[in-house]
Protein backbone atom coordinates (compact mmCIF):
# COMPACT_ATOMS: atom_id res chain seq x y z
CA UNK A 1 0.00 0.00 0.00
CA UNK A 2 0.93 3.54 -0.39
CA UNK A 3 1.79 5.68 2.32
CA UNK A 4 0.72 9.30 2.13
CA UNK A 5 0.13 10.11 5.81
CA UNK A 6 3.31 8.54 7.21
CA UNK A 7 5.13 9.78 4.08
CA UNK A 8 4.40 13.66 5.22
CA UNK A 9 7.14 13.19 7.72
CA UNK A 10 10.77 14.23 7.07
CA UNK A 11 12.89 11.20 6.80
CA UNK A 12 15.27 13.16 9.34
CA UNK A 13 12.20 13.88 11.90
CA UNK A 14 11.36 10.15 10.88
CA UNK A 15 15.05 8.85 11.67
CA UNK A 16 15.09 10.87 14.55
CA UNK A 17 12.12 9.75 16.07
CA UNK A 18 11.86 6.02 15.26
CA UNK A 19 12.18 3.22 18.20
CA UNK A 20 12.16 0.24 15.96
CA UNK A 21 10.19 -0.51 12.61
CA UNK A 22 8.64 2.39 11.07
CA UNK A 23 5.87 3.06 13.52
CA UNK A 24 4.32 5.38 11.05
CA UNK A 25 3.53 3.13 8.11
CA UNK A 26 2.38 0.53 10.72
CA UNK A 27 -0.14 3.36 12.00
CA UNK A 28 -1.26 4.24 8.73
CA UNK A 29 -2.01 0.30 7.68
CA UNK A 30 -3.58 -0.85 11.15
CA UNK A 31 -5.96 2.44 10.67
CA UNK A 32 -6.91 1.27 7.06
CA UNK A 33 -7.24 -1.96 7.93
CA UNK A 34 -9.65 -0.73 11.10
CA UNK A 35 -11.34 1.04 8.48
CA UNK A 36 -12.15 -1.63 6.47
CA UNK A 37 -13.54 -4.20 9.08
CA UNK A 38 -15.36 -1.95 11.57
CA UNK A 39 -16.36 0.96 9.07
CA UNK A 40 -15.19 4.32 7.71
CA UNK A 41 -16.38 6.57 10.36
CA UNK A 42 -15.34 4.04 13.24
CA UNK A 43 -12.76 6.33 14.45
CA UNK A 44 -14.16 9.80 12.72
CA UNK A 45 -11.98 12.90 12.90
CA UNK A 46 -12.44 14.81 16.24
CA UNK A 47 -12.65 11.60 18.15
CA UNK A 48 -10.62 11.99 21.86
CA UNK A 49 -8.06 8.75 20.83
CA UNK A 50 -5.22 7.17 23.21
CA UNK A 51 -2.25 6.80 21.22
CA UNK A 52 -0.91 3.36 24.38
CA UNK A 53 2.61 3.25 24.37
CA UNK A 54 3.26 6.38 22.45
CA UNK A 55 7.40 6.60 22.97
CA UNK A 56 8.89 9.53 21.41
CA UNK A 57 5.14 10.64 20.21
CA UNK A 58 5.75 10.45 16.20
CA UNK A 59 2.74 8.14 15.72
CA UNK A 60 0.80 10.73 18.21
CA UNK A 61 1.55 13.67 15.96
CA UNK A 62 0.67 11.59 12.91
CA UNK A 63 -2.72 10.84 14.41
CA UNK A 64 -3.07 14.53 15.50
CA UNK A 65 -2.08 15.98 12.55
CA UNK A 66 -3.14 13.38 9.38
CA UNK A 67 -5.94 11.77 11.24
CA UNK A 68 -7.42 15.11 12.74
CA UNK A 69 -7.83 13.27 16.28
CA UNK A 70 -7.49 14.79 19.57
CA UNK A 71 -4.34 12.38 20.56
CA UNK A 72 -3.44 11.38 23.80
CA UNK A 73 -0.34 10.09 24.11
CA UNK A 74 0.44 8.24 27.27
CA UNK A 75 3.84 6.34 28.03
CA UNK A 76 5.88 5.69 30.92
CA UNK A 77 9.26 6.26 29.72
CA UNK A 78 9.28 9.41 27.53
CA UNK A 79 9.31 13.09 29.20
CA UNK A 80 5.80 14.56 27.99
CA UNK A 81 7.73 18.09 28.44
CA UNK A 82 10.11 17.20 25.73
CA UNK A 83 7.33 15.56 23.83
CA UNK A 84 5.59 18.87 23.68
CA UNK A 85 7.95 20.62 22.41
CA UNK A 86 8.36 18.08 19.27
CA UNK A 87 4.87 18.95 18.90
CA UNK A 88 5.17 22.09 18.55
CA UNK A 89 7.73 22.31 16.05
CA UNK A 90 5.29 20.63 13.59
CA UNK A 91 2.14 23.38 14.28
CA UNK A 92 0.38 20.98 16.87
CA UNK A 93 -1.24 22.37 20.10
CA UNK A 94 -2.26 21.26 23.47
CA UNK A 95 -5.91 20.89 21.77
CA UNK A 96 -4.74 18.69 19.61
CA UNK A 97 -2.48 16.66 21.42
CA UNK A 98 -1.54 15.80 25.10
CA UNK A 99 1.39 14.16 26.18
CA UNK A 100 1.02 11.96 29.25
CA UNK A 101 3.22 9.98 31.62
CA UNK A 102 1.30 6.81 32.50
CA UNK A 103 2.49 2.77 32.96
CA UNK A 104 -0.26 1.06 30.71
CA UNK A 105 0.50 -2.19 32.84
CA UNK A 106 -1.13 -0.39 36.19
CA UNK A 107 -4.18 1.48 35.02
CA UNK A 108 -4.28 4.84 33.50
CA UNK A 109 -5.29 8.66 35.11
CA UNK A 110 -8.55 9.29 32.70
CA UNK A 111 -11.88 9.20 33.44
CA UNK A 112 -13.54 5.69 32.44
CA UNK A 113 -15.18 6.07 29.01
CA UNK A 114 -13.11 8.73 28.86
CA UNK A 115 -11.40 7.79 24.70
CA UNK A 116 -13.89 7.11 21.83
CA UNK A 117 -10.80 4.92 20.81
CA UNK A 118 -7.39 3.53 21.38
CA UNK A 119 -4.20 2.72 18.93
CA UNK A 120 -0.96 1.19 19.95
CA UNK A 121 1.78 0.54 17.92
CA UNK A 122 4.87 -1.56 18.53
CA UNK A 123 4.44 -1.96 21.98
CA UNK A 124 0.89 -3.64 23.20
CA UNK A 125 3.05 -7.08 23.24
CA UNK A 126 4.86 -5.50 26.52
CA UNK A 127 2.26 -5.07 28.64
CA UNK A 128 -1.27 -6.67 27.00
CA UNK A 129 0.28 -10.37 27.41
CA UNK A 130 -1.92 -11.06 30.25
CA UNK A 131 -5.22 -11.93 29.88
CA UNK A 132 -6.82 -10.28 31.97
CA UNK A 133 -5.16 -6.41 30.98
CA UNK A 134 -7.48 -5.87 28.41
CA UNK A 135 -10.70 -6.03 30.29
CA UNK A 136 -9.40 -4.53 33.59
CA UNK A 137 -6.90 -2.35 32.88
CA UNK A 138 -7.71 -1.31 28.89
CA UNK A 139 -11.48 -1.22 27.71
CA UNK A 140 -12.37 0.69 31.39
CA UNK A 141 -11.39 3.52 29.99
CA UNK A 142 -13.04 3.13 26.46
CA UNK A 143 -16.36 4.08 25.28
CA UNK A 144 -18.84 1.42 24.68
CA UNK A 145 -18.85 0.95 21.01
CA UNK A 146 -14.94 2.15 20.79
CA UNK A 147 -12.38 0.93 18.51
CA UNK A 148 -9.43 -0.77 19.94
CA UNK A 149 -6.45 -0.73 16.87
CA UNK A 150 -3.54 -2.61 18.12
CA UNK A 151 -0.24 -3.92 16.15
CA UNK A 152 3.08 -5.52 17.60
CA UNK A 153 5.96 -8.21 16.20
CA UNK A 154 5.13 -11.19 16.13
CA UNK A 155 6.49 -14.74 14.83
CA UNK A 156 5.13 -16.19 11.50
CA UNK A 157 4.98 -19.46 14.28
CA UNK A 158 6.03 -19.62 17.76
CA UNK A 159 9.64 -21.30 17.78
CA UNK A 160 10.22 -20.75 21.00
CA UNK A 161 11.51 -24.13 21.72
CA UNK A 162 14.18 -24.20 19.34
CA UNK A 163 14.11 -20.44 17.78
CA UNK A 164 16.04 -20.20 14.91
CA UNK A 165 20.25 -18.80 15.27
CA UNK A 166 19.62 -15.83 13.19
CA UNK A 167 17.32 -14.37 15.65
CA UNK A 168 19.48 -14.83 18.52
CA UNK A 169 21.92 -12.99 16.74
CA UNK A 170 20.41 -9.78 17.99
CA UNK A 171 17.66 -11.11 20.89
CA UNK A 172 18.11 -13.29 23.45
CA UNK A 173 15.42 -16.22 24.17
CA UNK A 174 14.28 -13.60 27.16
CA UNK A 175 13.31 -10.96 24.71
CA UNK A 176 11.91 -13.14 22.35
CA UNK A 177 9.46 -14.29 24.71
CA UNK A 178 7.55 -10.96 24.06
CA UNK A 179 7.28 -12.17 20.62
CA UNK A 180 4.25 -14.31 19.51
CA UNK A 181 2.36 -15.94 16.60
CA UNK A 182 -1.23 -14.89 15.64
CA UNK A 183 -2.36 -18.42 17.64
CA UNK A 184 -1.09 -17.55 20.76
CA UNK A 185 -2.54 -14.32 20.58
CA UNK A 186 -6.01 -15.30 18.96
CA UNK A 187 -6.30 -17.34 22.38
CA UNK A 188 -5.25 -14.33 25.00
CA UNK A 189 -7.67 -12.12 22.72
CA UNK A 190 -10.76 -14.69 23.03
CA UNK A 191 -10.66 -14.60 26.80
CA UNK A 192 -12.09 -10.63 27.05
CA UNK A 193 -15.76 -10.85 27.98
CA UNK A 194 -15.75 -7.40 26.99
CA UNK A 195 -15.11 -6.80 23.20
CA UNK A 196 -15.28 -8.46 20.16
CA UNK A 197 -12.68 -9.54 17.46
CA UNK A 198 -13.18 -7.55 14.30
CA UNK A 199 -9.42 -8.40 12.73
CA UNK A 200 -6.70 -10.20 13.36
CA UNK A 201 -4.57 -10.44 10.67
CA UNK A 202 -0.75 -10.44 9.33
CA UNK A 203 0.85 -7.12 7.92
CA UNK A 204 1.81 -5.77 4.82
CA UNK A 205 4.51 -3.62 5.34
CA UNK A 206 6.87 -5.64 8.07
CA UNK A 207 9.63 -5.50 5.67
CA UNK A 208 9.58 -1.80 4.47
CA UNK A 209 9.39 -0.93 8.16
CA UNK A 210 11.96 -2.54 9.01
CA UNK A 211 14.39 -1.28 6.16
CA UNK A 212 13.37 2.56 7.37
CA UNK A 213 14.40 1.62 11.04
CA UNK A 214 17.97 0.03 9.45
CA UNK A 215 18.53 3.32 8.07
CA UNK A 216 18.85 4.39 11.48
CA UNK A 217 22.33 4.92 12.88
CA UNK A 218 21.59 4.12 16.52
CA UNK A 219 23.17 1.45 18.29
CA UNK A 220 19.22 -0.12 18.83
CA UNK A 221 19.02 0.00 14.76
CA UNK A 222 22.39 -1.46 14.15
CA UNK A 223 22.55 -4.27 17.22
CA UNK A 224 18.97 -5.50 15.30
CA UNK A 225 20.67 -5.05 11.82
CA UNK A 226 22.43 -8.22 12.50
CA UNK A 227 19.14 -10.68 12.90
CA UNK A 228 17.39 -9.32 9.92
CA UNK A 229 20.38 -9.61 7.23
CA UNK A 230 20.78 -13.12 8.83
CA UNK A 231 17.11 -13.58 7.58
CA UNK A 232 15.12 -12.77 10.97
CA UNK A 233 12.30 -11.47 8.49
CA UNK A 234 11.36 -15.07 7.33
CA UNK A 235 10.52 -15.98 11.07
CA UNK A 236 8.85 -12.36 12.10
CA UNK A 237 5.57 -10.26 11.44
CA UNK A 238 3.76 -7.89 12.29
CA UNK A 239 0.53 -8.51 13.89
CA UNK A 240 -2.70 -6.22 14.29
CA UNK A 241 -5.65 -6.89 16.09
CA UNK A 242 -8.99 -4.52 15.77
CA UNK A 243 -11.25 -5.08 18.58
CA UNK A 244 -14.62 -3.40 19.66
CA UNK A 245 -15.97 -2.86 22.92
CA UNK A 246 -19.29 -4.39 23.55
Amino acid sequence: MQFPKANSFSQDVVLSKIMGPNPLKLCEEMLAITNEVAGEDAIPAGSVVLDLGSGTGITTALLAREFGYVAYAADLWSNPTENMRFFGSLGLTNRQIVPVKADASDGLPFAKGFFDAVVSTDSYNYFGRDPEYLDAKLLPYVKTGGVVSVCFPGMRKDCHDNPPACLLESWTAEQLDFIHDIAWWKAIFEQSECCEILAMREMECTEEAWADWLLCENEYAQGDAAAVHAGALEYLNTITVVLRKK
